[in-house]
């Protein structure tokens, strides 16, 4: 089969076209044959050496895609050859096939594509299991996300509106902030031209916010959060350390926590899975959440993928074409 594969440790140009031989599904596994992968954010990190891949997963990069079923281990069950899925992967999604475990496969919305799909699940179990499962977002709170426009931020823009959340977005141009609020934020904010510690105090604070920033960030995280808040951490892309006032914790009774998906257990994922088919896919299929795609690249120019996704201009998400 074709793919891409890491050469070594680098910026994009270490993304090569390769041959490789197809991979066979384990017990409880599916083997997909992929129409779109989606290009993230862990994928740029494996890139450059510093996100390894878990025991036992592929060393090609990709962590979500959308295809058709081609063959199922033994114990599969659930879904059978030919069905349209799309599925959170543990690796292995830029090339034609992939293999990945049968409970992390869910059905392509009703009357969505498959490079639509392909977007969705490493955006929406991270947003759906951070910011609701761990978070405990409800409805009529005030929820804050970092980085509204990249593909995280506009998953949870969309989330936290359709869930009945008052939400605000920070991004890194006007033009941007505007995107997020053309989502569902009631407020942009342009992080180069405005506070959103003043923003978010002036609204009651932020009963939850979703932080990919780290480092910095913190403290003034901490300042945004309303009492009983709940700070979210899913990256660190400006560092992983950080002063951390505890008598602001305790006095205010917050709750600082947060997770990373990849590393999780297949019986985690299982379960992240079947929440958001029940809770979120429903709304998927109606229309009323979608993936707001930036760019389409084929899969033999992968580099260019990652020379996009690391531009900062990016508003939503990236897929490979496979086909």
């Amino acid at each position: 089969m074709r793919a891409v594969e890491i050469v070594r440790p680098g910026g994009p140009e270490v993304l090569t076209p390769t041959e490789r031989p197809l991979p066979e599904p384990a017990q409880g596994e599916v083997r997909l044959k992929l129409a779109y992968a989606g290009v993230n954010r862990p994928d740029a990190l494996q890139r450059a050496g510093s996100y390894a891949p878990p025991p036992g997963a592929s060393d090609l990069p990709g962590l979500e895609g959308a295809g058709i079923v081609d063959a199922v281990g033994p114990g599969v069950t659930d879904v059978a050859p030919g069905d349209q899925v799309c599925a959170l992967l543990p690796g292995g999604g830029y090339a034609e096939y992939a293999v990945t475990p049968a409970a992390h496969c869910l059905p392509v919305p009703s009357g969505m594509s498959l490079r639509d799909a392909a977007a969705l699940p490493e955006t929406f179990f991270t947003v759906w299991s951070n910011v609701f499962l761990r978070g405990g977002l409800r409805g009529g709170e005030r929820f804050l996300v970092h980085g509204g426009a990249s593909g995280i931020g506009t998953t949870a823009i969309q989330l936290a509106h359709a869930f009945g959340a008052r939400v605000f977005a920070t991004a890194g141009s006007p033009d941007r902030a505007r995107a997020c609020e053309r989502l569902g934020a009631e407020r942009g904010i342009d992080r180069h031209r405005e506070d959103f510690v003043a923003i978010l105090q002036e609204a009651g604070g932020a009963d939850v916010i979703l932080d990919m920033v780290g480092g910095p960030y913190l403290p003034r995280n901490i300042q945004a959060l309303a009492e009983d808040g709940r700070l979210v951490q899913i990256a660190f892309l400006q560092g992983p350390k950080a002063e951390l006032d505890l008598n602001a914790v305790m006095r205010r009774r917050l709750t600082v926590t947060g997770s990373t998906l990849r590393p999780q257990s297949v019986a985690a994922k299982a379960r992240i899975a079947e929440s958001l088919r029940r809770e979120v896919w429903p709304l998927l299929s109606q229309g009323r959440v979608r993936p707001v795609m930036d760019r389409e690249f084929p899969l033999a120019e992968a580099a260019q993928a990652h020379a996009r996704l690391e531009s900062n201009g990016v508003v939503g998400k990236i897929v490979l074409r496979i086909d």
